[in-house]
């Protein structure tokens, strides 16, 4: 790769940084993209002596990767987003890919191809990790930032998810009940 290339990447998913999340921190500012796929990659980091037989590296490339759509579409909510709106993100992205030089256009192209077919256990582990860190910082905004569907998602999404491991499923009951508590102090 050249440094020109480079640096288009770089400026390109510097939009993240300025694409905003539904989601708001515990002090009340809307979380950008970049910020929400930094804590999915860290949170994939900390995880290499849970899932030892998960080559870790690759989960923290999907993690930094997976949202680099949004820096042409926005980020829609998983609870709002259409089909119509994945298939333009999707569009959009794979565009943006095929003009990238052939190593990393590949290396893209395959990461992207294992977290929607979603066969891998990097690939179940990357997609479990997106969904929880979104669960995680609706338990850290205030309440009242939450909308009224967000009390319903954030008891049951994601279980489904996780079931394919007995940790997350642990790691998920563990974030249901800093929801409920949440929600009972703070009503």
């Amino acid at each position: 790769m050249n440094v020109k290339e480079y640096l288009e990447i770089l400026h390109t998913a510097e939009r993240l940084k300025d694409t905003l999340r539904h989601c708001t921190t515990s002090k009340r500012r809307t979380e950008s993209v970049a910020e929400h796929s930094w804590r999915i990659s860290l949170m994939a980091m900390l995880l290499k002596s849970e899932f030892s037989d998960i080559d870790i590296d690759k989960v923290i490339k999907m993690c930094l990767i997976h949202d680099l759509g949004e820096c042409f579409t926005g980020d829609i909510p998983t609870f709002a987003k259409t089909n119509d709106d994945r298939k333009r993100e999707d569009i959009l992205l794979e565009s943006w890919i095929e003009s990238l030089s052939e190593g990393i256009k590949g290396e893209f192209s395959v990461l992207f191809a294992e977290m929607n077919a979603q066969q891998t256990k990097e690939a179940k582990l990357f997609k479990a990790l997106d969904k929880l860190e979104a669960l995680i910082q609706h338990n850290e905004s205030p309440l009242d930032t939450w909308s009224e569907n967000e009390f319903e998602l954030n008891k049951t999404y994601a279980f489904d998810t996780v079931a394919f491991s007995e940790w997350l499923t642990e790691l998920r009951k563990a974030i249901l009940d800093e929801t409920l508590k949440k929600i009972a102090n703070e009503q």
